[in-house]
């Protein structure tokens, strides 16, 4: 390789190292303020980088880590990076639907919220991410049931509200019901005035590996709740192919 190639490896990398550990994403300006790189090489640079996902523009112009660190990391680490490669489809669903949005995963017999965005109405629902719910009394649970990513439950169900699934049989009658919809609703099912929809997210091996749903108060929610779940069935599926078209078959650990 010539002098002047290796010179342009070395620069990319330098630019990379930078982005990659800043606290914060960096401005083409301060990405640029380095007197040995003219800032026409920077920008050539910076974009070759951006095609090759390894830095990404963010809605300020600055530069932060791109996609192709959070589809390799997501093969080790289920939820933050998952959460992070998942962040637009999330304010996609958002901007449609309105409601709160949630990504969740599976964790032994239990769901685990990982990523949620609020919704543009003043009355909403409350931060999931720090919260266990019995995964049977939600739309998120439920999918993860149907798909086999979480261990059917046995013993007796709780009994949240009266409109709650009442015992394991009942739970896998509705979950033949969510696998032929392709999609799993509750209705006032963990707390009274709650209702939500939730879809499949299938990982690059073909198996589901988290659940994306929306939730949000009953009065606004009722009479909708199958036709949002419709919607929402397109952005699961968006995020499905992200995963498989970018990332190794070998799946996500």
């Amino acid at each position: 390789m010539s002098n002047t190639g290796t010179q342009a490896i070395d620069r990319a990398v330098q630019l990379l190292t930078r982005v990659v550990e800043a606290d914060e994403p960096l401005t083409f300006t301060e990405l640029s303020a380095d007197p040995g790189l003219p800032r026409s090489t920077t920008s050539r640079l910076l974009a070759a980088l951006e095609a090759g996902k390894l830095v990404q523009r963010e809605e300020s112009g600055a530069f932060s880590a791109g996609p192709l660190f959070a589809l390799y990391a997501a093969r080790h680490d289920q939820g933050s990076q998952l959460a992070r490669l998942s962040e637009p489809v999330l304010r996609a669903v958002v901007a449609a639907i309105g409601e709160t949005v949630n990504l969740a995963v599976p964790h032994g017999d239990t769901v685990v919220h990982v990523a949620q965005l609020d919704s543009t109405y003043v009355l909403g629902v409350r931060d999931w991410r720090r919260v266990t719910v019995p995964a049977h009394t939600s739309a998120l649970g439920k999918v993860l049931y149907a798909y086999g990513a979480l261990p059917l439950p046995e013993a007796p169900l709780e009994k949240c509200t009266r409109h709650s699934v009442a015992t394991p049989t009942a739970l896998r009658r509705e979950l033949d019901e969510v696998r032929r919809r392709g999609f799993a609703t509750t209705r006032e099912e963990l707390e009274v005035g709650l209702d939500a929809a939730a879809v499949p997210v299938i990982g690059p091996s073909g198996d589901v590996i988290a659940a994306l749903g929306v939730s949000g108060p009953s009065a606004r929610m009722r009479g909708s709740l199958d036709s949002i779940a419709g919607q929402l069935t397109t952005y699961g599926s968006e995020l499905s192919q992200l995963l498989r078209r970018r990332t190794p078959a070998k799946g996500v650990a």
